[in-house]
């Protein structure tokens, strides 16, 4: 990977003037930039010559003063980039992505904390809803660590859910894992990711195309997962609702020519709609990472996958292969044509049943998923059965039941 190229104090600062112009587009600020080179020089033409290549909005936008507060935005860039592992990486800079360049909109600047080299590595994103179900962030965290231990850097958007369990899982394995974000760069959204973010500065890198000082916008997430798309050469839906902005970057990944893969659920469960809506339209059917590795060409390093693999489980799968006792033979599912319901389920047979998701699950998944003891966790699986909540099944698992 080409070495970042440094940047004099005159040019960084007619970058940043000319990526914060209120109202310039990438597309239009790319345009200027490949007809007169150097973003200074691009700010010493006369608008007649700007307008001519780029239109009067753009010649007029690139030419206005700077926001008031510039000064202190370029202090701020300075005192950012002089700080250990942050890089500043323009349009011009040969160390800048080449699958961003293939895009019609690059952004002029990306923000970058930690391991550049990511960004020109093979990649995959994982993507999912932020309200995720336990089943749908065991699957984020088993995919993406079994892809980062194959080499594949995994990208994801640093959000709750779906989005931090496939950090959680990339970080420690050789191909590591890249977060964009929708805010600037020296600013951590959602705050609950400190942590995280933390992690993912110091060994996989963190990329944001906004100023610094940005807060999270909802406009920016959009254009963040545009990025996303672009980085990569597939992507992972684990879990979605029609809504979803995960659905915004497989859209935008399947119009940059990338693939485009979906995990399966439950027809019941709201949050995988929008993964069998992808199916629909064209979309791969995946069950396990391999089979994405497999269509991505990846030679697996197979005793790595399976050690990752293993390492994804939670740590307490060990016990399932113990024999469970059996549910009691008196307990069994109420037919919907039966006696009136007992009453509703109470707070902890509640929580039991949003961990079950839409997934059959034995007792010990349940009892990780909760951490409630074992007396209330048979307690409340007693209650949520004679409610017809959920029924057990064959083999000591358990499953929600179908709505009738």
């Amino acid at each position: 990977m080409p070495a970042t190229l440094p940047l004099g104090a005159d040019e960084r600062t007619a970058w940043l003037r000319l990526a914060t112009a209120r109202g310039l587009k990438p597309v239009a600020l790319r345009a200027l930039l490949g007809a007169f080179g150097l973003p200074q020089n691009v700010l010493a033409q006369p608008f007649s010559a700007l307008a001519a290549v780029a239109g009067s909005e753009a010649a007029r936008a690139a030419l206005a003063p700077p926001a008031p507060d510039f000064a202190a935005q370029r202090e701020a860039l300075d005192r950012w980039c002089a700080a250990r592992g942050n890089a500043l990486v323009t349009l011009a800079d040969p160390a800048y992505p080449a699958r961003l360049l293939a895009m019609p909109d690059p952004p002029p600047l990306l923000y970058v904390q930690g391991r550049l080299a990511l960004l020109h590595a093979r990649s995959i994103a994982v993507v999912g809803s932020r309200n995720a179900t336990p089943q749908a962030l065991e699957d984020a965290t088993r995919f993406a660590q079994t892809f980062a231990a194959s080499g594949l850097t995994v990208v994801s958007g640093l959000a709750l859910g779906v989005d931090g369990a496939a950090h959680r899982g990339a970080l420690g394995e050789s191909g590591g894992t890249v977060a964009v974000i929708g805010t600037g760069a020296d600013l951590v959204y959602p705050a609950a990711h400190h942590a995280l973010a933390a992690q993912i500065a110091g060994c996989g890198a963190i990329v944001s195309e906004w100023p610094l000082g940005t807060p999270a916008r909802s406009a920016n997430f959009p254009q963040r997962n545009r990025v996303i798309a672009a980085l990569v050469e597939g992507v992972v839906v684990v879990e979605a609702a029609m809504r979803s902005g995960s659905l915004i970057t497989a859209r935008l990944a399947n119009e940059m020519g990338r693939d485009v893969f979906a995990l399966p659920g439950s027809i019941h469960a709201p949050l995988t709609r929008g993964c069998h809506e992808l199916i629909k339209q064209g979309a791969q059917l995946v069950e396990t990472p391999e089979e994405v590795l497999a269509s991505l060409g990846v030679i697996q390093p197979q005793l790595r996958v399976r050690a990752a693999r293993e390492r994804a489980k939670n740590p307490s799968s060990a016990v399932c292969a113990r024999s469970v006792a059996p549910p009691s033979p008196a307990i069994t599912p109420p037919p919907h044509y039966g006696p009136a319901s007992p009453a509703a389920p109470g707070a902890e047979a509640q929580r039991l049943l949003d961990a079950l998701g839409h997934a059959p699950a034995t007792l010990e998944i349940l009892a990780a998923r909760t951490d409630m003891a074992e007396a209330a966790l048979q307690a409340a699986l007693l209650q949520l059965e004679l409610a017809g909540s959920l029924h057990a099944l064959p083999g000591g698992w358990f499953v929600r039941a179908t709505p009738r």
